[in-house]
């Protein structure tokens, strides 16, 4: 990869396949981060339906960023080993796909209790699933997200340092860490800086929690990606808008608005002068 690229969660575009490809071509994104179609999560599509999926995107040159799985979006107390068997097949099917990525997290914990109660069994966890991907290929990227271990940047510093795996690294998302009452350039990014590997691109008010446009937010972007890119830094920025709904589980925006974000996020890169396919 020798630019920027620009990838996206299809499924914010809607359910159907031919939608989310056809909006993707008429922003020439050639990337998306697949999270799901037809309504199911990419986790329970059949072999025979992801065969369907990389047929189709084939016929029209589209690639796979990242499994967009909702690994480590459970409570911190459910059973690990059924937990591990579900990774397993998110590593089945980025192997089908294609793609290096696993987009995951560090488990949900009790509100209101002390998050560093529950460190060991964060890090014995994710150490199992940096384990269980050993000799795949496949690189892990933790999202830092509301109400798991890894919300703060000081948690998700903790695990990529502690885990210490190459098979470790950073999806950094601007409007969580906004959310998470940090700002990302001052705060967030200084840490993080060293094991971002992969981006999620969306932004976010401070004083409302609205979820805007990349730029149009308290998110920090430009800042961010000048430094990023002034320091070689070559990744796939991957759009997820939540301009419609921001549920726990995923967003939506509808074509229209997904296509807008993509507009945003392009305008800012030209801004700052950046290459980018």
């Amino acid at each position: 990869m020798d630019k920027i690229t620009l990838s996206g969660f299809a499924d914010e575009i809607g359910d159907d396949l031919n939608l989310q490809l056809d909006t993707l071509a008429a922003e020439n994104i050639r990337y998306f981060e697949f999270r799901g179609v037809w309504g199911k999560s990419v986790m329970a599509l059949t072999d025979g339906e992801l065969a369907k999926v990389k047929d189709e995107i084939g016929k029209r040159g589209i690639q796979v960023s990242a499994i967009g799985s909702p690994i480590g979006k459970v409570a911190i107390d459910f059973d690990f080993e059924e937990h591990l068997q579900a990774f397993r097949r998110a590593l089945e099917i980025a192997q089908i796909m294609e793609t290096p990525y696993i987009r995951l997290f560090s488990f949900y914990l009790p509100p209101d209790e002390d998050p560093h109660r529950y460190r060991d069994e964060v890090m014995r966890r994710m150490q199992g699933l940096v384990d269980a991907a050993a000799g795949s290929g496949v690189v892990l990227l933790h999202e830092n997200e509301a109400d798991i271990y890894g919300m703060s940047s000081d948690r998700c510093q903790d695990i990529i340092e502690t885990i210490n795996s190459p098979y470790l690294r950073a999806a950094f998302d601007f409007a969580n860490f906004v959310l998470a009452g940090e700002k990302p350039y001052d705060d967030s990014f200084p840490k993080m800086r060293p094991h971002i590997q992969y981006i999620h691109v969306k932004d976010a008010i401070r004083a409302t929690g609205t979820i805007v446009p990349a730029g149009q937010g308290d998110g920090q972007i430009k800042p961010i990606l000048q430094e990023l890119v002034s320091n070689g830094w070559k990744g796939f920025l991957s759009l997820e808008p939540h301009l419609a709904e921001a549920g726990r589980m995923r967003g939506f925006s509808g074509p229209e608005l997904w296509r807008s974000a993509a507009q945003a996020l392009k305008s800012v890169l030209d801004e700052l002068g950046v290459d980018y396919q």
